[in-house]
């Protein structure tokens, strides 16, 4: 999911990842998938301001002839702004990010299935950039699931649509100009130029201006080509992106830590940093036992409250983040590489969402309201329309209160029979 530089996108990370593709990020097939084919739709409109943006680009220095066939093959897609309308629409619980999109089973056995499938290449990347293959690894498998769901929208089309519609215009302006500007280094062309409906493209999901500034070619065959099968130019990239922000190899990016009772978490915070000392001095310890490590200044972060997980976070830590600022992200790449280490699962207790329901538990609601006959399409924890929709005819049948709305007392009726 970059919300620094890509703040576009802000909230996808909650989603998928990755990223944003979906998160995006989406989340439970471990097969390729393409996103669903969106139409290009007649807009006269679009296209008067199509023909004024071709005269901003080439005034730009973008020659005519890169401009006018990228342009001549973009078309408006309404379904572009959609998505982007609806990037709010559903929340969810860090336990939610956590165990059912960025550190599941699957999630972790993909990367150990990448780590080996191409370890020499994140070996090499490594050495050169200074961040660790795992970490590497993890930003690929939030992003973009290890390269299966890299997007298939044309991305000039949904950058065009989204700089006309004018919610972002600028932002989207500039990341259509970026884009205009790979096309004429040569990267890769514009029927190639794939990604998700905000224009994330490849692999570890880069918009545009972050490849003009991070982009490597790491293969050496004078193309910088994030979308290719091969993910090594992509894997490098984010590698530098990373090292540029600061990574240290060697260091951690934070650790899971026990508060003491009575512990004023008024002194949680990323704005707020102390020694490592000074936290163990105020009663904090790593909640597998052991001395906490001490690569620097550290942040206590409570990203599911005070009374959920609680983590002590590094520099290394911050460097994540502006691939994607938000701190769900930030725990999910860390978490990830450390499963992908061997590590084991978050120890601390997970809270419950607004509903007073866990994830377990809005799993087991689904579950039973599909056997009653009543179709949740799909058991995935997330109550979405399909099972307000599966709730409100249970509660009809039952001749109950037509909410919609999942409770402990709804589970509880459907335990009953």
């Amino acid at each position: 999911m970059f919300l620094t530089r890509r703040s576009c996108l802000a909230g996808l990370a909650a989603l998928s990842l990755p990223g944003c593709i979906g998160g995006g990020a989406p989340m439970s097939s471990p097969s390729p998938q393409r996103a669903p084919a969106m139409r290009a739709e007649p807009n006269p409109a679009f296209d008067a301001w199509l023909a004024q943006f071709l005269s901003r680009a080439t005034g730009a220095g973008i020659p005519a002839s890169v401009v006018g066939p990228a342009l001549d093959s973009a078309g408006f897609l309404p379904d572009v702004i959609a998505r982007d309308r609806r990037q709010a629409e559903f929340t969810r619980t860090f336990e939610d990010y956590i165990q059912a999109i960025a550190v599941t089973d699957e999630r972790i056995a993909g990367g150990r299935a990448a780590l080996s499938r191409h370890g020499s290449t994140l070996r090499a990347v490594e050495e050169r950039f200074g961040v660790e293959a795992e970490v590497v690894a993890a930003v690929w498998g939030l992003e973009s699931r290890y390269g299966a769901e890299r997007g298939d929208i044309p991305v000039i089309s949904a950058l065009a649509t989204l700089a006309f519609d004018g919610r972002r215009g600028a932002f989207f302006e500039s990341q259509l100009m970026a884009a205009l500007r790979i096309l004429q280094r040569g990267d890769t062309t514009a029927a190639n130029m794939r990604g998700s409906w905000a224009g994330a493209m490849g692999h570890t999901q880069f918009i545009p201006t972050t490849y003009q500034d991070y982009a490597v070619d790491f293969t050496g065959n004078g193309r910088r080509d994030i979308w290719a099968e091969d993910p090594a130019d992509a894997l490098a990239s984010a590698a530098n992106y990373l090292s540029r922000m600061g990574w240290r190899r060697g260091q951690p990016w934070g650790v899971e830590v026990r508060l003491p009772e009575g512990f004023d978490t008024g002194l949680a915070g990323r704005g707020s940093t102390r020694a490592v000392s000074a936290w163990s001095g105020l009663g904090v310890r790593a909640v597998g036992g052991g001395s906490l490590p001490d690569p620097g200044p550290a942040s206590l972060i409570l990203p599911d409250g005070p009374r959920g997980p609680a983590f002590l976070v590094f520099r290394n830590f911050t460097a994540i983040l502006r691939y994607n600022n938000s701190e769900f992200y930030g725990v999910g790449v860390g978490h990830l590489s450390d499963r992908l280490r061997g590590g084991g699962p978050i120890r601390g207790n997970f809270q419950p969402d607004r509903f007073g329901l866990r994830l377990a538990e809005r799993r087991e609601m689904q579950e039973r309201l599909t056997r009653a006959g009543f179709d949740t399409q799909g058991v995935d924890g997330v109550i979405g329309p399909n099972s307000e929709s599966a709730i409100r005819a249970f509660q009809r049948a039952r001749g109950a209160e037509v909410t919609g709305r999942p409770s402990q007392a709804l589970l509880a009726q459907l335990r009953g029979g």
